[in-house]
């Protein structure tokens, strides 16, 4: 693969902020290798979490005799098991994404932060995926923890080609269907779409015991409007287009806007989800640092 692909998605600069930071998962996780996180199952190796009494079939070797000479019955010692994690890395690629030039383009943004996120998984040995979608799930990209699943991961990405709306909550059923449990689904959109066809499928993957990160990701231009004169507005998933003075649209747009947001918030919240507003517009080393920080800063708080 050509070199350019590789360094379209992954930054050195940005890298060599974020590549050592670790991304905990918020909850209990389960997994197929041993690594660095707590399971919600017992076994017998790390740390101590208590006792059973002893069943026929048990190792005598984990009987505690302490116990047995207090109480004159066989107990077990558990322990907590540590275990990967699965790291799912959601994209819309629909039309919308395409606004934006250059390195503040949406899906270009969106697509480099999902790639940032999944080297960092990597390197601390826990697995990743990659799934894109616009109006049908387009590709997805077995979960692995090799780091040729970046190389997997871009050459996917640089094929894309987004021409169609979002059926958000559609792709978001089917890919539901394909996931394991207690894993991490990172979903990068800018999540226009109908929240009340969204809010029940992200119902559905936090009942399966997901945890759930919405980042938003926003040109500066939608969240400010800061765009002056006479401007002709084309639109990316309708063939329509408005020719309007940007002082008669202002007003009414941020008001649109805000209110989508606080409806988007509120799904979020209450139904556990986190949610990350992302400036196209700000440097993605500050963006990754800002949320690894505050994740890691809630995670070692629960």
């Amino acid at each position: 693969m050509p070199h350019s692909i590789l360094s379209r998605y992954l930054d050195p600069d940005v890298l060599g902020h974020v590549a050592d930071r670790h991304l905990e998962p918020a909850g209990l996780v389960i997994g197929n290798l041993a690594g660095a996180h707590k399971s919600p199952l017992s076994g017998f190796a790390v740390e101590f979490a208590g006792h059973r009494e002893y069943v026929p079939g048990d190792d005598p070797k984990h009987v505690d005799w302490r116990v047995y000479f207090t109480r004159e019955k066989y107990f077990v010692k558990q322990y907590e098991l540590e275990t990967n994690f699965v790291c799912h890395l959601l994209l819309d690629v629909s039309a919308s994404m395409r606004y934006g030039e250059d390195r503040e383009q949406k899906l270009l943004y969106a697509a480099q932060m999902a790639t940032m996120l999944g080297y960092s998984v990597i390197r601390q040995s826990d697995k990743v995926s990659l799934l894109t979608f616009d109006d049908h799930v387009r590709g997805f990209v077995l979960p692995s923890n090799s780091m040729s699943q970046i190389v997997r991961m871009t050459e996917h990405l640089d094929q894309l080609q987004p021409v169609e709306k979002t059926a958000m909550a559609a792709c978001l059923n089917d890919i539901a269907a394909r996931l394991g449990r207690r894993e991490i689904v990172m979903l990068f959109s800018d999540f226009f779409t109908d929240l009340d066809e969204l809010e029940p499928v992200l119902q559905r993957l936090r009942y399966s015991k997901h945890e759930v990160v919405l980042f938003q990701v926003m040109h500066h231009d939608e969240l400010a409007f800061e765009l002056d004169g006479m401007v002709k507005f084309i639109g990316l998933e309708e063939p329509d287009e408005l020719l309007a003075q940007t002082d008669d649209l202002r007003r009414g747009y941020l008001a649109a806007v805000k209110r989508h947001n606080d409806a988007l918030g509120e799904i979020a919240q209450r139904n556990g989800c986190e949610r990350v507003i992302v400036d196209t517009g700000r440097s993605m080393s500050e963006v990754l640092i800002d949320y690894l920080n505050k994740r890691n800063v809630l995670v070692r708080g629960r």
